[in-house]
C-alpha cells in the first residue's frame, strides 16, 4: 500500500492566526485552549510559548505558571472542523481512501491521510499527483482554505509516511522508495519511535540513537526490555506496518470521477476513461485486501444537439458474477453494458463507483486439478454473454432423473 501524508504543523493555532489576523496578538507568547482559571488542557501554542514549556494537553493553569505573560486565546472547534472538512472535500476528487480527524483537541489534527494506489492512472506520478493536490487545496475560498501549504510524505506504512512528511519543507514532496521504509528510517533519531518520554530516555541509555540500531536487535530483546512497546518499536523499526488504514468513511463503497473534454460519443472513447477509473479504483481496493460485488456507473450528457427530451445522466448498474478486483474483469463487462444500450448523447463526465465493498474471500486450489479456476472465469464470460445475446439466451442445465431411459428426461434447461 502506497499512503501520502499531508501535514499542517501546529494547525489549531495557525487556523487562529488566520482567522484574527487583525487582533493576532504578536507582542506576546499565545496559548490556544481557554483561560487559565477554566479546567481545560492546551490544544496548541505558537513557538514563543513553546519555548517556554507549554506542550499541548497540559492544563491551563501549568500553561500559565510557565508563561504568565501569554495570550491565552479560546478555542473555535466548530470552525476548525469545517476548514478541515472543507479539504477533505477537496481531497476526495483524487482518491475515495482518506483518513484523519476534523477534532482539533486530538494530537494528529493536521494530518491528512490518502490512500495512493493506482491514482497514477488518473493524476500522473507521486510528485505531480501532490502538485495538483497542493494547487487544489490553495485554490479553495479564503474562508475554506487550510493556512500554508501541508508538508507531503509517502510512505509504504503509516508510520514511514508521518515522519517523511515531517522530514520535508511545505509542498515538497518527500517519497520513499517502495519497499525502503526500513533504509529511509535507519539513519534517524530512534526518539521518533514513540512519543513515551521514558521509552525515549531507555532508548538513550541503551546506547540505542538510530532507529537502524533498533531495527538490529532482535524482537524478543526488545520485548523483555520494553514489553508490548517492544514489539512496536521493532515493528517500527523495521518499516512494518501495525496502524492499519483505517478510512474515515465506511469502505462499502468507493468512486472516482474524471470529466470528458470535449464531450465523447463513441465507446471506445469511453473504454479509456472508463479504464482508468476502474485500474485506480480497483488498485485501492485490492490494497485493502477487499472485493467489490456490483458497480455504478453514471453518465453526464452533454444536451448540446441532443433531441429534445433526452436526460442529463444515464445510469448504469452492474452486478459482479463475484466480488472481484479485477479492473479489466470489471471494465469489460461495464463496456458490455454499453455496447448493448449507448449513450444518447455525447458524455462530458463519468463517474465509477464501487458498492458491496467487503473482504475478499480466497480460493482454496486442489494440489492436482489446475483448471479449479474455470468456474469463476466461466461466469464473468456467462454475463458478457448475457449481456450482448440477451439474458433469456443464457441458460443452464439441470440435472434430472439421471437414471430415466430417455435422455432427454435427464437433464433440463434452466434460465
Amino acid at each position: 500500500m502506497r499512503l501520502l501524508h499531508l501535514y499542517w504543523p501546529h494547525l489549531p493555532i495557525r487556523l487562529a492566526r488566520a482567522r484574527h489576523s487583525d487582533s493576532f496578538p504578536t507582542d506576546r507568547p499565545v496559548v490556544l485552549g481557554g483561560q487559565p482559571w477554566t479546567d481545560g488542557t492546551v490544544i496548541d501554542a505558537d513557538p514563543v510559548a513553546r519555548a517556554l514549556g507549554v506542550r499541548h494537553g497540559i492544563p491551563l493553569g501549568s500553561a500559565h505558571r510557565l508563561a504568565p505573560e501569554a495570550a491565552f486565546l479560546d478555542p473555535e472547534p466548530e470552525a476548525d472542523a469545517a476548514a478541515v472538512e472543507a479539504a477533505f472535500e477537496t481531497l476526495a476528487r483524487f482518491s475515495p481512501g482518506l483518513a484523519g480527524t476534523t477534532d482539533p483537541t486530538d494530537p494528529a489534527f493536521g494530518l491528512i491521510e490518502m490512500q495512493a494506489d493506482g491514482l497514477d492512472r488518473l493524476w500522473g506520478p507521486e510528485p505531480l499527483l501532490v502538485a495538483r493536490l497542493v494547487e487544489a487545496l490553495a485554490t479553495r475560498p479564503a474562508g475554506e482554505r487550510l493556512p500554508g501549504a501541508p508538508r507531503p510524505g509517502i510512505a509504504g506504512t503509516h508510520f514511514a509516511a508521518t515522519v517523511a512528511a515531517g522530514h520535508t519543507e511545505p509542498g515538497v514532496l518527500r517519497a520513499v522508495e517502495p519497499g525502503g521504509d526500513a533504509a529511509f528510517l535507519a539513519p534517524l533519531p530512534s526518539m521518533l519511535l514513540s512519543p513515551d518520554a521514558d521509552v525515549r530516555a531507555r532508548l538513550t541509555r541503551f546506547g540505542l540513537r538510530r532507529i537502524g540500531q533498533v531495527a538490529e536487535l532482535p524482537k524478543t530483546a526488545l520485548v523483555a526490555r520494553f514489553g508490548d512497546e517492544g514489539e512496536r518499536l521493532h515493528a517500527r523499526a523495521r518499516g512494518e506496518e501495525i496502524e492499519p488504514f483505517r478510512p474515515r468513511q465506511a469502505s462499502e463503497r468507493l468512486a472516482l470521477a474524471l470529466p470528458i473534454d470535449p464531450p465523447v460519443a463513441e465507446t471506445e472513447s469511453l473504454r479509456f476513461v472508463l479504464h482508468r477509473l476502474a485500474a485506480a479504483l480497483a488498485s485501492q481496493i485490492e490494497a485493502r485486501g477487499m472485493a467489490a460485488a456490483r458497480a455504478h456507473l453514471r453518465l453526464t450528457l452533454d444536451l448540446a444537439f441532443a433531441v429534445a427530451g433526452t436526460a442529463g445522466e444515464m445510469a448504469v448498474e452492474q452486478r459482479f458474477p463475484e466480488p472481484t478486483a479485477d479492473a479489466d474483469a470489471i471494465e469489460r463487462l461495464l463496456i458490455a453494458r454499453l455496447e448493448r444500450a449507448p449513450p444518447p448523447a455525447p458524455v462530458e463526465r463519468i463517474e465509477l463507483e464501487l458498492a458491496g465493498v467487503e473482504p475478499a474471500v480466497g480460493q482454496q486450489l486442489p494440489l492436482f486439478v489446475p483448471q479449479a479456476a474455470q468456474a469463476a472465469r466461466l461466469g464473468w464470460q456467462l454475463a458478457r454473454l448475457a449481456l450482448t445475446f440477451g439474458e433469456d439466451r443464457v441458460r443452464r442445465v439441470t440435472l434430472g432423473d439421471t437414471e430415466a431411459p430417455l435422455a432427454e428426461r435427464r437433464w433440463g434447461w434452466r434460465a
